[in-house]
């Protein structure tokens, strides 16, 4: 790694094993020494040795904590808020005539929303912050309390908030308790004292809105087929304007555009597959993993509903490439030939132009996913993957945007078992969004290229006695053992 180019170990792998590596000759000091040039001569642009008056050693928390910075959380929360069932219950009104309950654990999240790897925040504004600033009376209840915690003993005062309110909140999920760092998970679906929670409030108030936190796999499965659940939100860890972001969102301040980052699989899925087994293709003891891969997912990456309805349709073919312009049918030869690129993957292919239409009532923003599927390479197909995407902002209710998608050779590749990325010939399809809202077919022909040639490791080296030499099984082997035999003659 360090003759490669990484000059920076996070942690302690370098100062505990470069002495032995140095020993052993698997290096030069001459790398080491440009690791370090490189890293002091970075400290030395910026005027770290030039004392306090250097610019950069004057900078306050004022200087990052301004009205942009704090604008640019709000939005970056919203944004990726996915709204994941609706009956139509939201986007709705809250006022000074109501009154609203909040239950379960995160529903006075301050330091939860960050995450981990969180600087200092100017202030948490969590869910029962944001409550209050809707001018409703609020009840709360954080119970169940924590993610292991079976026990009933303070359930009753979720019951009086339930039957105080004229709408009711669910806000819970998983936290770094058990998705930190480090930690292995070994349940994906909500516990059981959430379910039941969530159930019985359900019975007591209908109406019910499930604000799901939390970054991993959840199976919704029991909120989704609730009739008394009028909504799911994925919320995420949204950061220290969190709560805002939920209720501007649920209060239609915000309409929702985001989509979920990953899939949520059933929960039996983690009888399906050993947690040791990496592979994503489907096989006898493996469903598949991913949207790549995998298609019973309670709910599927890219999920996210809006409050308004939105069309699509992906304009004819503008491109120089192909036998004609405008053609469907494309030849490998013509794809590969003229480009300037160092790595062929970056050679171009097409711009496709989606027309995105908003039928509905509501302006709102919307993610445009483009997903390449078809029929070429080695079999099994992956059922699709997500080559392109772009966020289209504020469109207007009756109006229409373009949405570009960019597609490089890189998006029509598929990588080969050793690793190289592969242009094979073959029928293609780009799908639009997950439903699909649009489709447009083509063709590659001819023979296929390899764009990029993925480094192969070397030769094994075997050593012909029993003596122990170092560095068997690095590019160093070979000369080593030359320098050893000389030295035994």
């Amino acid at each position: 790694a360090l003759i490669a180019g990484t000059d920076v170990d996070c942690g302690t792998y370098f100062q505990e094993f470069l002495p032995g590596a140095y020993a052993q000759g698997l290096f030069d000091i001459s790398v080491l020494d440009q690791a370090l040039v490189r890293q002091y001569s970075g400290l030395v642009r910026v005027g770290y040795f030039d004392g306090p008056s250097v610019p950069y050693r004057n900078i306050t928390f004022s200087d990052v904590n301004t009205q942009a910075s704090q604008a640019l959380a709000l939005k970056a929360a919203e944004e990726g808020i996915a709204l994941l069932k609706n009956d139509g219950a939201l986007p709705m009104t809250i006022g000074a005539n109501m009154t609203i309950g909040l239950v379960g654990d995160w529903a006075n999240a301050t330091t939860q929303m960050q995450g981990n790897y969180a600087g200092i925040a100017p202030y948490l504004h969590g869910p029962y912050y944001a409550a209050n600033q809707t001018g409703a009376k609020v009840a709360i209840a954080n119970v169940p309390g924590g993610q292991g915690d079976p026990t009933t003993d303070n359930w009753r005062k979720a019951w009086t908030v339930a039957n105080q309110s004229d709408q009711l909140f669910y806000i819970g999920g998983i936290d770094n308790t058990v998705e930190l760092e480090g930690n292995d998970r070994v349940t994906i679906a909500w516990t059981g004292a959430q379910l039941d929670m969530i159930s019985r409030l359900a019975e007591l108030k209908p109406g019910l809105v499930v604000v799901q936190m939390g970054a991993g796999s959840l199976d919704s499965s029991a909120i989704l087929n609730n009739p008394n659940i009028s909504a799911l939100l994925w919320a995420g860890y949204p950061g220290q304007d969190g709560g805002t972001a939920i209720f501007n969102i649920i209060t239609g301040k915000t309409a929702p555009a985001g989509r979920l980052p990953t899939t949520m699989y059933p929960a039996n899925y983690i009888a399906q597959v050993p947690m040791t087994d990496m592979s994503l293709r489907p096989s006898t003891n493996n469903p598949g993993r991913t949207y790549q891969w995998y298609d019973k997912a309670v709910l599927p990456f890219g999920t996210g509903l809006h409050y308004t309805n939105f069309t699509a349709s992906v304009a004819p073919p503008t491109s120089r490439y192909g036998s004609a312009n405008g053609s469907t049918t494309y030849s490998i030869e013509s794809l590969t030939t003229g480009c300037n690129e160092t790595y062929m993957d970056r050679c171009p292919f097409r711009t496709f132009a989606v027309d995105v239409t908003n039928t509905g009532s509501v302006c709102s923003d919307y993610v445009t996913l483009g997903y390449l599927t078809g029929a070429f390479g080695p079999t099994p197909y992956p059922l699709k993957r997500l080559v392109a995407y772009t966020r289209l902002h504020d469109v207007q209710d009756g109006s229409s945007q373009t949405a570009n998608l960019v597609l490089d050779l890189a998006s029509l590749s598929r990588v080969a078992d050793n690793g190289d990325r592969v242009l094979y010939p073959g029928d293609y399809a780009l799908m639009i969004d997950n439903a699909p809202l649009a489709m447009v077919n083509f063709t590659l022909t001819g023979e296929a290229f390899t764009l990029d040639h993925w480094p192969q490791p070397p030769e094994p080296v075997y050593q012909a006695t029993d003596y122990f030499v170092g560095g068997f099984g690095s590019t160093y082997g070979d000369e080593i053992m030359v320098n050893v035999t000389s030295t035994m003659l």
